[in-house]
């Protein structure tokens, strides 16, 4: 039986709205936007600290990836999923800032390439946006298919992230 921990909570404004952060003892656990599919908020047992380590440091860490001063994330992670979605969660993470792979292509890697779908599901249950970097996903055709946040963030992050290095996203 896993020992209880607590989840604590913080949101951070963006140029994108408000992004809801979520973390135990054991790393960050979510990060969503406001109205993010499969995200309903805080849940009543969560408590809200802003001044929570990984809290801080994510948020700090997001700033700068806003700010167009940072393509990688150095964070413990603890989002909880499936054995496959975790596998599809960290397959996300080799997908380099400004490129685009396409669910077919990552189910290949995961060594299912009849998987596409069930890839598609899972990131779609993807609980830490941008730090797993589910938006550079895109169809076979290369279409934006898909985005739990909305297809407007997602493509507006896929545009930041192609632009040169050190041009941030305007003010919020």
């Amino acid at each position: 039986m896993k020992p209880h921990t607590s989840t604590h909570w913080t949101t951070l404004s963006t140029s994108q709205g408000t992004l809801f952060l979520a973390a135990s003892a054991h790393g960050l656990q979510g990060v969503w936007f406001d109205g993010q599919r499969h995200f309903d908020g805080p849940a009543p047992t969560w408590q809200r600290a802003d001044d929570h380590p990984v809290l801080v440091a994510a948020s700090a860490q997001l700033r700068d990836w806003y700010a167009g001063q940072r393509r990688h994330f150095d964070l413990p992670l603890a989002p909880l999923g499936t054995p496959f979605q975790q596998a599809v969660w960290a397959a996300l993470r080799q997908i380099d800032h400004g490129q685009t792979r396409t669910y077919g292509e990552l189910a290949a890697t995961l060594g299912r390439p009849a998987a596409s779908r069930a890839v598609g599901a899972a990131t779609g249950r993807n609980p830490l946006s941008i730090v797993i970097p589910c938006h550079r996903l895109v169809g076979r055709d290369g279409a934006l298919t898909g985005y739990a946040g909305g297809l407007d963030r997602k493509r507006t992050l896929l545009a930041f992230e192609t632009r040169a290095p050190g041009v941030a996203f305007e003010a919020a």
